[in-house]
């Protein structure tokens, strides 16, 4: 979920995360930057780099939007670690910011950018593109079988750019009780999945960075836009 402040999930109403909050593990104090590099800047590049990937921006080479010299021959997207070990396993990504897909991605046998006419980081909320990329990961988890899925979902940075990062700003809200909403109906597809009880499914939900005003760059030194969960 992109642009996802921690302290704004108690303050919107979603049954859907609080289920799996409570269900699991809650960490509301992640740090995106670590201790040995921080020159990379706090946006989409090599934020979704670090969690697909495993590693800092000093290995994988992204510190912004460009991906200038990326390292993903030595750091590859997680994919490709699950095909090393099982080369039968089937792995899916499904986003609707494109340089995941056209950047990120390695070693899929689906990657999808589901929305074919959106411009990158444009700041304009489009809730329905979320809902497409929610349709398309339900009709995998209903038709295919996957070992590995990454969904992303997006509206809730947009949205932020737009209207501000803050748990007083109604807009930036109700874009995260949508999301849970979508959150809900890919947990309602695995739990109608026709072999659930030979499946043991390890659910992670993260964010990338918050957001303080309506901005999250440069964010190095503050604690709204460096917070994860």
């Amino acid at each position: 979920i992109d642009g996802c402040r921690p302290v704004a999930l108690p303050r919107a109403a979603t049954p859907h995360l609080g289920s799996v909050i409570a269900n699991g593990i809650f960490a509301p104090d992640t740090q995106i930057l670590g201790d040995r590099y921080a020159d990379n800047n706090t946006i989409s590049g090599p934020g979704w780099s670090s969690i697909l990937i495993g590693v800092w921006a000093d290995k994988h080479g992204v510190d912004d939007n460009e991906f200038t010299e990326p390292n993903y021959d030595e750091f590859p997207h997680f994919f490709q670690r699950i095909k090393e070990s099982r080369p039968d396993a089937v792995t899916i990504s499904i986003a609707d910011w494109e340089p995941i897909t056209s950047k990120i991605v390695r070693s899929a046998d689906v990657a999808r950018h589901s929305i074919d006419d959106q411009p990158s980081n444009s700041g304009n909320p489009h809730p329905e593109h979320d809902v497409v990329v929610t349709r398309d990961a339900v009709e995998q988890l209903r038709t295919a079988d996957p070992d590995a899925m990454f969904v992303y979902l997006g509206q809730v940075d947009e949205t932020g750019h737009r209207y501000g990062f803050h748990p007083r700003v109604k807009q930036y809200m109700a874009a995260i009780e949508r999301v849970d909403g979508h959150v809900g109906e890919l947990l309602a597809a695995l739990a109608a999945r026709e072999e659930k009880d030979l499946e043991d499914w390890l659910i992670l939900v993260t964010t990338y960075h918050g957001g303080r005003v309506t901005g999250h760059g440069d964010g190095h030194k503050v604690p709204e836009i460096r917070n994860s969960f």
